[in-house]
């Protein structure tokens, strides 16, 4: 139970949420993000470029208005050595741009959201919680502004993954601190990958708009916006530090939980920390270096 009150407004705002068609607005911007029109995706694309500062000099296609549609802007594609990546296979890697909003242990199966406010393993993952009880987790949330593709951040070995319909609500700082359980309610992928040794689960949480997630083993999980759960689906593949898993087509978050022992955190880091993908977060404690740190996979996401 929260015992830091958010204030009016920010109750008043997930009132406001609570109450709009977030489906059928998700669907509206879906189809205006993917208009060819040059006129019109070129104005949006201006607009977004001018009102955030984004740096398009780090963008493997540095002329914004050369993307076919607004959406291939926002999931734009970084040049290479944009984001160096670390050296030691055993160094956790930031698999996003964003902001740390929370880390620390697992405390049995509870996870914190926000100051005073906590949430249940279970609810979040499902029937595969029971791994990471008295594990690590943390919680990086992507701003609109912000590179949105989301990479490995260890050397991984995909097992599984499941798709858990839900609520569509913003996950910004101010929606996050006001709405109980919020990651456990919005739509998510989760994906459970082994890696040297332990288990890491990457989870990526839909949000208000769009909330669009594509996958490289799956291309577009969603939309469609299903209503009942996957069940886990069983998958292969495996992903160099840095390679890309996925990528979210609005703002979002991505929570990262692992298994007991298997990972520290970096010293000094903490909620409200910038974060930039291939920052080095924490570092592996046991096992050895998995054969995927060797070479890239090459998987891309599959367009659908």
């Amino acid at each position: 139970m929260s015992t830091t009150d958010p204030g009016a407004a920010a109750r008043f705002l997930v009132l406001l949420q609570a109450l709009l068609p977030t489906r059928l607005l998700s669907r509206a911007v879906h189809a205006l993000a993917h208009v060819r029109a040059r006129p019109l995706k070129n104005a949006l694309i201006r607009v977004f470029v001018a009102r955030f500062g984004v740096d398009m000099r780090e963008a493997a296609e540095p002329d914004a208005t050369a993307y076919p549609h607004f959406n291939a802007f926002f999931t734009r594609a970084l040049a290479p050595g944009a984001r160096p990546l670390p050296e030691d296979a055993h160094t956790v890697a930031s698999p996003v741009d964003g902001t740390m909003s929370e880390l620390g242990a697992i405390d049995g199966t509870t996870l914190i959201q926000a100051k005073g406010s906590h949430y249940d393993a279970a609810s979040l993952l499902g029937e595969d919680a029971g791994a990471f009880r008295d594990g690590r987790f943390c919680t990086i949330y992507l701003a609109p502004w912000n590179y949105h593709r989301i990479h490995a951040p260890a050397p991984l070995s995909l097992t599984a993954w499941r798709h858990i319909p839900g609520r569509l609500f913003s996950v910004n700082p101010v929606t996050v601190s006001a709405r109980p359980r919020l990651f456990a309610r919005n739509e998510r992928v989760v994906a459970l990958f082994d890696c040297a040794g332990g288990r890491l689960a990457v989870v990526m949480v839909g949000a208000l708009l769009v909330g669009s997630v594509d996958t490289v083993w799956a291309g577009r999980v969603t939309p469609p916006h299903r209503r009942r759960p996957s069940p886990a689906i069983p998958a292969q593949g495996r992903y160099a530090v840095g390679e890309e898993i996925g990528r979210f087509n609005m703002g979002s978050t991505v929570i990262l939980l692992a298994t007991p022992g298997l990972l520290e955190w970096a010293v000094g880091l903490g909620p409200g920390a910038p974060l930039r993908m291939g920052q080095a977060i924490g570092t592996l404690r046991g096992g050895e270096p998995s054969a995927a740190a060797a070479r890239p996979s090459g998987h891309d996401i599959a367009r659908s």
